[in-house]
């Protein structure tokens, strides 16, 4: 089949990728010609397990290529897969309308029947405007919404356990059906509309889950229970189960869980429907989020020239995407109230100047918890796991790890180093 895949960051670059690989022939469109010139090269913009190496193997191939010219990319192509990641600002509400502006801009380079497969981060009711405003136009809508994993993008994409798609008909099934079943196991045919509310109500529930027994976790740090004892007694329930969305730790960090109850809630305001739940839950959340820098607090009480080591940078393990990243808010925190801030991460070599002036970047783990009085797991990459206690202790001036996911809490939780605090414990 011809594709072009039109938004290449993330998303759109793991898409790309992976339908050539399948044997389609694809065209990458971005109107951004530095992202185009660095995937030319086999330089995608963001760090993602294998993803380089894929690019660079079908763009041999011959079975992927880019460019920034909507001329160039769609006259031809069946179906058009829409793939922006959506930005989203600092009160976690997505800029929907650059995706609508994006889309205008090929708008007069479609051709009457042609397809386009939704999987930007849109509100509900987004597809619909479209169809409305383009009703002359004859171009067909269907909604797909993305199901990325940053560090296992790949492999999620090649074999998800399910795909859920909206159409308008039994044609756009007959359609699609071919195209999306060898990626996944399962394909969940609904209409449009709930295929965008799925989304929201998805990571809305996800949300409430991680919210709640980070909640349940601070009651337990008061009353002497402990939070992963709570956990192991909820999961063991036969109406929970072992894969839920339970484990005490760090508050909702990034965009992807708020936007969409940020969604919610907008359209809850907007069609007068009460939605106190998603309010709570953001409430809920906000009180969680200053945990970690009461617990700084109490570890820094009366420290005189306080040094704080923070484990791994980026927003999640996999990549080196340092935006919407609590371990960066954290540092500006902590510089803030004058305390020294140091660091080592994997992927990251070098910060930016804003970031590099108030946090100290080291080649090692070694070398960043020299002096520290707190060290903080702040991204959890599995090389830390080869921390040992007596290894942290013996380089820190006082020796205290703060691990808000008890990530390292196999090896660091019996106490004999290290002060070892983690969420829903009593410290």
């Amino acid at each position: 089949m011809q594709i072009t895949v039109y938004g290449l960051w993330h998303l759109g670059c793991v898409t790309a990728a992976c339908l050539a690989e399948a044997g389609h022939q694809v065209v990458g469109l971005d109107r951004d010609c530095r992202i185009i010139a660095g995937l030319r090269r086999g330089e995608p913009p963001l760090l993602e397990p294998g993803l380089a190496e894929l690019i660079r193997e079908q763009s041999a191939a011959g079975r992927l290529r880019f460019t920034d010219d909507p001329c160039d990319a769609l006259p031809g192509s069946e179906l058009v897969w829409v793939t922006f990641d959506t930005p989203v600002n600092d009160r976690d509400e997505a800029d929907v309308a650059f995706v609508r502006s994006e889309l205008e801009a090929i708008a007069d380079q479609l051709s009457t029947g042609q397809r386009l497969l939704i999987s930007s981060q849109v509100p509900v009711g987004f597809s619909q405007a479209l169809e409305r405003d383009w009703a002359g136009r004859g171009v067909r809508v269907a909604v797909s919404p993305e199901n990325l994993r940053l560090g296992k993008a790949l492999e999620v994409f090649r074999n998800s356990e399910r795909t859920v798609v909206g159409v308008r008909s039994e044609a756009d099934r007959q359609f699609l059906e071919p195209l999306l079943t060898p990626f996944c196991r399962r394909i969940e045919w609904m209409s449009v509309e709930s295929a965008e509310m799925t989304k929201h109500a998805l990571n809305a529930f996800l949300a409430t889950s991680v919210t709640f027994i980070n909640e349940i976790a601070r009651l337990c740090e008061a009353v002497g229970a402990d939070a992963k004892e709570v956990e192991r007694g909820l999961k063991s329930e036969a109406r929970i189960g072992p894969q839920a969305y339970l484990a005490p730790g760090g508050a909702i960090a990034g965009g992807t869980l708020k936007r969409d109850l940020q969604f919610l809630a907008q359209r809850g305001r907007e069609c007068d429907v009460a939605t106190p739940l998603v309010a709570g839950v953001l409430a809920s959340n906000a009180a969680h989020e200053d945990w970690l820098r009461r617990c700084l607090e109490r570890v820094l009480a009366g420290v005189e020239q306080p040094v704080v080591t923070l484990l791994g940078l980026t927003y999640k393990p996999g990549t080196d995407t340092l935006r919407r990243s609590s371990s960066i808010e954290l540092g500006r925190w902590l510089h803030s109230r004058g305390v020294r801030v140091t660091a080592c991460d994997p992927a990251v070599r070098q910060l930016p100047a804003d970031l590099a002036a108030i946090i100290e970047l080291k080649a090692t783990a070694e070398e960043a918890l020299a002096g520290a009085d707190a060290a903080v797991v702040a991204t959890e990459w599995p090389a830390f796991r080869e921390f040992q206690p007596q290894t942290l202790a013996a380089h820190m001036r006082r020796p205290c790890l703060i691990d808000p996911n008890h990530f390292l809490s196999m090896q660091m939780g019996n106490g004999k180093h290290l002060r070892y605090i983690a969420t829903g414990r009593a410290a």
